[in-house]
């Protein structure tokens, strides 16, 4: 448990450099910006109850803590909700924007169509932007099963995208 007070400064400033990363890694696999920022809280708290000090690699720890209680929290009922997703551009009236919000909109739910076996460690990788050792260490599986269903989920993903593509002809 935290005492000193330098270490609740040392929390508070874990917190504003990894706080976003948690929470992206949580969302990934909520896909509910509530819930999410409900595991950014209780990671932090564990942060501080804990401490860090035993962390070999605390950008790993930290996802690896909130991939789990994502995952835990995603298990209770009720809690699973795809309404709350932001998109990225916030540009209205334009049809470039349009258009890209679509994109994002259609590959989102391509990826969120994929097995969960699939989905995380594609998420970890592209968008956490984790090492297979750091996914490794965060699903509990093999670098090269890491490395094998990242490889799976992006082939998934391109031959639906190429299967729509063809569609809209």
């Amino acid at each position: 448990m935290l005492e000193d007070p330098d270490e609740f400064a040392d929390v508070e400033s874990l917190v504003r450099e990894h706080a976003h990363f948690v929470f992206k890694v949580a969302y990934g696999v909520l896909r509910n910006s509530h819930d999410a920022e409900d595991v950014v809280q209780e990671v932090f708290l564990r942060v501080h109850h804990l401490g860090t000090k035993d962390v070999r690699d605390l950008r790993s720890w930290l996802a690896r803590v909130a991939f789990r209680l994502a995952i835990d929290q995603r298990r209770k009922p009720g809690t699973l909700d795809l309404a709350g997703l932001e998109l990225l551009a916030d540009e209205p009236g334009t049809e470039e924007v349009a258009i890209h919000r679509q994109r994002v909109e259609r590959v989102r739910k391509l990826i969120a169509a994929l097995p969960d076996d699939l989905r995380y460690p594609l998420v970890l990788s592209a968008i956490e932007e984790l090492s297979s050792r750091q996914i490794s260490d965060v699903l509990g599986i093999s670098e090269s099963s890491v490395r094998g269903r990242i490889f799976r989920a992006r082939q998934i993903l391109q031959e639906k995208l190429v299967a729509l593509t063809k569609q809209k002809r």
